[in-house]
C-alpha cells in the first residue's frame, strides 16, 4: 500500500459543506501541528476505504501530497466513522518530523502460542491485551509489538515490563513509575492434574 496520499485543499468549512463532500464520495480531513496553520483537505472516499483495510496504516508515517500546496508527513491521530455504516466521516492528521514524539496505541502480535510447553500440557493461553500504548519518535514508530510466547510454562504470565521493545520505544503505562501499572499481557492457566 502506498504511503503517499493525495489530497485537495478544502475551501468550504462547516457541517453542511462536510455533508456535501461526503455525499460526493469525499472524506473531509484536517492536517494540524508542528506550529503551522491547520489545513482543511479532502481525500477520495474509495481511496481512504481501501487504504484503511491495511491495519498497519494506523501506525505508519504517511506523506500527504496536497495538490497546489506542499507535501506533509503525518500520522492518523483520530478518525470519526458513521455509527451505522462504519464509513469514514472525518480524519484528523497530525504533522510529524522524524524527531516528533508521538503516543500511539499499537497492536500486539503473539507468535508461537501452539508451541508453548504450558499449552502442550493442556493449559489455556489467555490474551489480556491486544494493543499497547507506546511513546516514541515518529521515526521509530513500530507497526506492531511482537511477542514470542513459545517458551511460556503453565501458570506463567508475561507483563508489560517483559515486552521486548524496539529501540527508542516506551510503554506509556510503565512511565508512571508504579508497579500497579505493570499489567499482564498474556498468561497460561495452571493445568489441573486428574487424580
Amino acid at each position: 500500500m502506498s504511503e503517499v496520499w493525495t489530497a485537495e485543499v478544502r475551501s468550504t468549512e462547516g457541517k453542511g459543506a462536510s455533508r456535501r463532500l461526503r455525499h460526493a464520495g469525499k472524506v473531509p480531513a484536517i492536517i494540524y501541528g508542528s506550529e503551522k496553520d491547520a489545513v482543511s483537505v479532502t481525500f477520495e472516499g474509495k481511496f481512504v476505504k481501501k487504504a484503511l483495510e491495511n491495519i498497519d496504516v494506523y501506525n505508519t508515517v504517511l506523506t500527504v501530497d496536497v495538490q497546489g500546496g506542499s507535501k506533509e508527513k503525518v500520522i492518523i491521530k483520530d478518525m470519526q466513522r458513521h455509527p451505522a455504516r462504519a464509513d469514514v466521516m472525518h480524519l484528523d492528521l497530525q504533522r510529524v518530523t522524524d524527531k516528533t514524539r508521538v503516543t500511539k496505541r499499537v497492536p500486539i502480535k503473539f507468535a508461537g502460542a501452539s508451541k508453548a510447553p504450558g499449552v502442550k500440557l493442556g493449559g489455556l493461553m489467555t490474551f489480556f491485551q491486544k494493543t499497547v500504548e507506546i511513546r516514541c519518535t515518529a521515526k521509530n514508530l513500530p507497526k506492531a509489538i511482537e511477542i514470542d510466547v513459545s517458551g511460556m510454562e503453565a501458570g506463567a504470565n508475561l507483563r508489560l515490563s517483559d515486552l521486548q521493545l524496539p529501540k527508542g520505544v516506551e510503554v506509556v503505562a510503565l512511565l508512571h513509575g508504579n508497579t500497579d501499572y505493570d499489567q499482564a499481557v498474556v498468561g497460561i492457566g495452571k493445568v489441573r492434574i486428574k487424580g
